[in-house]
């Protein structure tokens, strides 16, 4: 057994979320609106609190330790989350906590950030993303050189 698999097996949850991230981020905005998800993610990167029903949406079934009760993980994931859902759910005043996130101590968080920078073509970030192209982390390093590559490709519209 994989660690992903004791991981399901001890949150007693199916393997499969039965939606993407995207359609469950998208329909947390219909529910309580596009503003109200993106002051929550930007909260959670802040290292802020947030509500049960926002945690569960940005992540799925391992989240569901915030009803539960069970032991919650690495404190990371609530910033992954939580950048995820700026990843679908985006404004301009999400920009300061992307720039921090690029800057944060788990690399799988700086390689969501970058996934949204990339998303976004968050040109206000270009210096930080080419550092980020010599980052400890394979990953961080191969998500900054397609972030860049999106930011120069002016013109193209957004991956769906």
């Amino acid at each position: 057994m994989d660690r992903g698999d004791a991981y399901r097996d001890w949150v007693n949850l199916p393997s499969s979320w039965g939606k993407t991230p995207r359609e469950s981020i998208e329909q947390e905005c219909e529910r309580r609106g596009k503003d109200a998800v993106v002051a929550g993610c930007i909260e959670l990167l802040g290292g802020g609190e947030s509500d049960a029903e926002l945690i569960l949406a940005l992540g799925g079934p391992p989240a569901r330790w915030v009803v539960t009760g069970a032991p919650s993980g690495p404190p990371y994931w609530l910033r992954v989350w939580a950048t995820r859902g700026l990843l679908w759910a985006w404004d301009d005043a999400a920009l300061q906590s992307i720039e921090v996130a690029l800057n944060d101590d788990a690399w799988r968080v700086r390689e969501m950030a970058l996934k949204v920078v990339a998303r976004h073509r968050l040109e206000d970030t270009v210096l930080t993303v080419v550092e980020l192209q010599e980052d400890p982390a394979a990953r961080v390093r191969a998500a900054a050189s397609r972030a860049l590559m999106r930011i120069s490709a002016r013109g193209e519209c957004p991956p769906q």
